[in-house]
C-alpha cells in the first residue's frame, strides 16, 4: 500500500470526500483569496478592461509550484468574469479530436481551464494555436489525396493554462498567451490566515498560537496548510476535545513527523542522501533520484522548489548541492574542506 506524503502539493482523485473537502475551502472570489497581492490587482485590471469593453478575457497563463492556487485562480477569475469554466488538464487531452469536443461546445465567454498545460500533444498544441488566436478551428476531413481541410468558427472563448514549467512550454504555445504571470510562494503570515479561514469553514475552534504552528510548517503552501489542518483536527478529535491548541498541534505535527521549518521525512531523505553519499554535493538529479526512488520530476516538482526558497538546497551547473543551512538544521557536521573561495586580489 503506498503511502501518501501529507506535505505532497500533488491532487489526487482517489478519495472523492477529500477531494470535495478541499473544493469547500477554495476561496470564490478576490476578496476571499487571500495572498498573491500583485497576481491579483493585475488580473483584476484585465478583467475589468475586459468587461467594460464587452469582450472575453485575454488568454491566461499561471506557472510557478504546485499547490499555490493556480486551479483556485482559475475559477475566481470565472466567477469575476461571469462566466462558465470547463475544467481539464493536458494529458486528458490525448487528441486534437478531444480538443475540437471541447472547443466546440464552449458558448461566448465561456472559459477552458487546461492544468498541466506543458503535457499536451504536440498534434493538439497544433490544433489550439489558431483556437486561440483566431477563434478558428481547423479540421482535417479524410486521408491522403482527398483529404479536405474543413475551418468552423469557434466562440469567443478564453483559455487560462496552468503549468509548473513554463520551459517545458512549446514558445508558439507560450506566446499566444496575453497574460503570463507567476505564482509565488506565501508568507507565513498569510498561511495563518488561510488555516484561520479554512478552520472556520470546516467549524473548527483553533488558538492562534496552534495556526502560527501549522502555518510555519506549511511549506508556504495553502494546500499543505489545509490538509495539515484536517490531518490535526482529526488528531484534536481522537485525543482531545476537538479544539485545536498548541499541545495538540505539536502532538499531531509530532505524529507525521513534520519538523518545525515543515520537512517531512521524504525531505531530510534527499538531503541527508547529498551529505552521506555525497559530501553535500554536487550531484547530478538522475543519481539523486536512482538513490531515492523518486522520478526525477518528482524531485524538481516536489522537493527542489521549497528546499531551494528556505536555503538548504542549491542547483549548481554539475548538480544539486545542500548548503551550511542544511547541514545545521540536520545536525550534521560539514566536512572541513567545503570553504568559502577567497576572492584573488590580484
Amino acid at each position: 500500500m503506498a503511502i501518501e506524503r501529507i506535505v505532497n502539493t500533488s491532487v489526487s482523485d482517489d478519495n472523492q470526500d477529500e477531494q470535495q473537502l478541499e473544493n469547500s475551502l477554495r476561496p470564490k472570489d478576490f476578496a476571499s483569496y487571500i495572498g498573491q497581492e500583485r497576481l491579483k490587482r493585475n488580473i483584476k485590471l484585465a478583467i475589468d478592461a475586459a468587461k467594460k469593453r464587452g469582450e472575453p478575457l485575454d488568454h491566461v497563463l499561471l506557472y510557478g509550484p504546485p499547490g499555490l492556487g493556480k486551479t483556485t485562480m482559475a475559477s475566481v477569475i470565472a466567477h469575476e468574469m461571469g462566466a462558465q469554466i470547463r475544467i481539464t488538464s493536458g494529458p486528458a487531452v490525448g487528441r486534437a479530436a478531444d480538443l475540437a469536443s471541447l472547443l466546440t461546445n464552449l458558448q461566448n465567454g465561456d472559459i477552458l481551464f487546461i492544468d498541466e498545460i506543458h503535457r499536451l500533444n504536440r498534434s493538439v498544441e497544433e490544433v489550439l494555436y489558431s483556437a486561440m488566436e483566431d477563434f478558428k478551428l481547423d479540421i482535417m476531413l479524410g486521408k491522403g489525396p482527398s483529404a479536405k481541410s474543413l475551418r468552423l468558427d469557434l466562440p469567443k472563448f478564453t483559455i487560462i493554462g496552468a503549468t509548473t514549467r513554463t520551459g517545458a512550454l512549446a514558445a508558439p504555445l507560450r506566446d499566444r498567451f496575453g497574460i503570463m504571470h507567476r505564482l509565488e510562494f506565501y508568507t507565513p503570515g498569510e498561511i495563518t490566515k488561510i488555516v484561520n479561514r479554512s478552520a472556520g469553514i470546516l467549524d473548527v475552534t483553533i488558538h492562534p498560537e496552534a495556526a502560527d504552528i501549522i502555518a510555519t510548517r506549511a511549506r508556504l503552501t495553502p494546500r499543505i496548510a489545509n490538509r495539515l489542518l484536517k490531518r490535526v483536527r482529526d488528531y484534536a478529535d481522537i485525543n482531545g476535545d476537538g479544539i485545536i491548541d498548541t499541545v495538540v498541534a505539536h502532538g499531531a505535527l509530532n505524529l507525521l513527523e513534520i519538523d518545525a521549518i515543515g520537512l517531512d521525512p521524504a525531505d531530510r531523505r534527499i538531503l541527508e542522501t547529498i551529505i552521506t553519499n555525497h559530501s553535500g554535493g554536487p550531484v547530478g538529479v538522475e543519481t539523486l533520484a536512482a538513490i531515492t526512488g523518486d522520478e526525477r520530476s518528482t524531485i524538481e516538482d516536489f522537493f527542489e522548489p521549497y528546499l531551494m526558497q528556505i536555503g538548504m538546497l542549491e542547483r549548481t551547473p554539475r548538480g544539486r548541492k545542500v548548503t551550511h543551512k542544511a547541514y545545521e538544521h540536520l545536525g550534521k557536521k560539514q566536512p572541513a574542506n567545503e570553504k568559502t573561495p577567497q576572492t584573488n586580489l590580484l
